[in-house]
């Protein structure tokens, strides 16, 4: 019996939202909005979250970077010196190497911006010095040939590895290992090519500093080769600097002395450099600082969208309201009939439900298409998560029990004799 005339409440609850298909449809629209407001700033917000913490995870939750800086004392003096010199020096590297415990690689970097010459093709790149160990960092991954080895470090040897631009670029239609190219003055031998990927290389010492366009080499073989000036030209003028090492990278046996070994690098930095013309860069801040923005970032668009959905929760309640003042005469005659109080809070009820579920379901829909058009139209990610889904949805379904809930208690409390002497 019970279950008789809850169904027959129900039907009569839905029965009354088609009586007025417009007004219904207007309603439910807030919590359409609302709903996809959710969605769609948690996915977009989500998506760029992602995207930065993976150009972090790139350069290694268990490294410490240290980068070679120019400082402003040097910049303002450079017009009147031949060589501006600077940054990171191979003595730092060496005390490093015998002073840092808890360490699996220490690895140097320099980077010379030059051109890359195969043929009649060139392009600019940045020639990166470096060590075999470079690659046992995980920061690369080879798509053809080999690696620099211990080898080409010990007797200088001219090879070069590719980065996947420089390749596409310079061998469209030809296979570069076993190729010579030209870098400036200077001809290498390809023996390897990399990955396409994307992101940072981490050596910090290009303007465009893309994997993609860089060039490695044996960190001697540069040195032998190059020298120690890097000279740039720029709209006529010429400048000089003199840097032994870019950057370097330690990486760290375990997460847990990650911070330990930064404040003993700056402190030994610090000992041997007059000027702070270094940057300590440890990724793993980097990404707990990331994760705490993006929870706050991610609080922030949910109280946002859920306003929205606050408004949506209103307007329901106040169609609730007019409705009931318009079907005051319908009440009374069906109290006198017999029904109870709870038949009335459940009509009503079911109504309000019935519009903030199908608002939600229709939400969910325009959520998860708004992201999708996002991304195509800018290449931004986007991420839709489930819990984000099943929040907004439930929420949905929660504003129109909370705003339901008054509405149909009024109808209730109605006298059935005033309700019927009603016009």
């Amino acid at each position: 019996m019970i279950g008789y005339r809850f169904r027959r409440t129900t039907i009569l609850g839905v029965r009354s939202l088609g009586l007025h298909k417009l007004r219904s449809a207007l309603t439910a629209l807030g919590i359409v909005f609302g709903v996809s407001s959710v969605i769609a700033m948690l996915s977009i917000g989500e998506g760029a979250s992602y995207e930065a913490q993976e150009e972090i995870k790139k350069l290694g939750s268990q490294n410490v970077i240290l980068r070679s800086l120019k400082v402003l004392e040097q910049t303002g003096s450079a017009a009147n010196q031949d060589v501006v010199s600077y940054g990171l020096k191979w003595k730092d590297y060496e005390r490093m190497q015998s002073t840092m415990p808890h360490c699996r690689f220490i690895v140097p970097m320099r980077v010379i911006p030059t051109e890359a010459r195969f043929g009649r093709r060139a392009l600019e790149a940045q020639v990166v010095g470096t060590t075999p160990e470079y690659h046992d960092l995980g920061n690369v991954s080879l798509a053809r040939g080999r690696f620099l080895s211990s080898n080409d470090r010990d007797y200088l040897r001219p090879v070069a590895v590719l980065g996947a631009g420089i390749a596409r670029a310079l061998f469209p239609a030809v296979d570069p290992i076993g190729q010579e190219i030209r870098l400036g003055q200077f001809y290498f031998t390809v023996v390897g090519t990399l990955a396409e990927t994307g992101g940072a290389s981490g050596t910090g010492g290009s303007q465009a500093d893309d994997r993609n366009r860089d060039v490695y080499v044996p960190l001697e073989s540069l040195n032998a080769r190059f020298g120690e000036l890097i000279v740039h030209v720029e709209t006529g003028t010429r400048t000089m600097e003199n840097v032994q090492l870019h950057s370097i990278i330690v990486s760290l046996v375990d997460d847990r002395y990650v911070s330990a070994a930064a404040a003993d690098l700056e402190a030994l930095l610090k000992r041997y450099h007059r000027v702070a013309d270094y940057q300590v860069i440890v990724p793993l801040e980097l990404l707990r600082q990331r994760e705490r923005t993006k929870q706050i970032f991610n609080i922030v668009l949910g109280s946002i969208a859920a306003i929205s959905l606050l408004v949506g929760g209103i307007g329901i309640m106040n169609i609730m309201l007019a409705s009931i003042t318009e079907r005051t005469r319908e009440i009374g005659i069906r109290r006198a009939l017999g029904a109870k109080r709870r038949d009335i809070v459940l009509q009503f009820l079911v109504e309000t439900v019935v519009l903030s579920t199908s608002g939600g379901l229709l939400g969910i829909v325009v959520g998860v298409a708004i992201p999708w058009i996002v991304e195509a139209s800018t290449k931004m990610p986007t991420i839709i998560t489930g819990t984000s889904l099943v929040v907004s949805f439930g929420i949905s379904v929660a504003v129109g029990v909370i705003f339901g809930i008054y509405p149909a208690n009024r109808a209730a409390s109605m006298d059935p004799i005033e309700a019927l002497r009603r016009e």
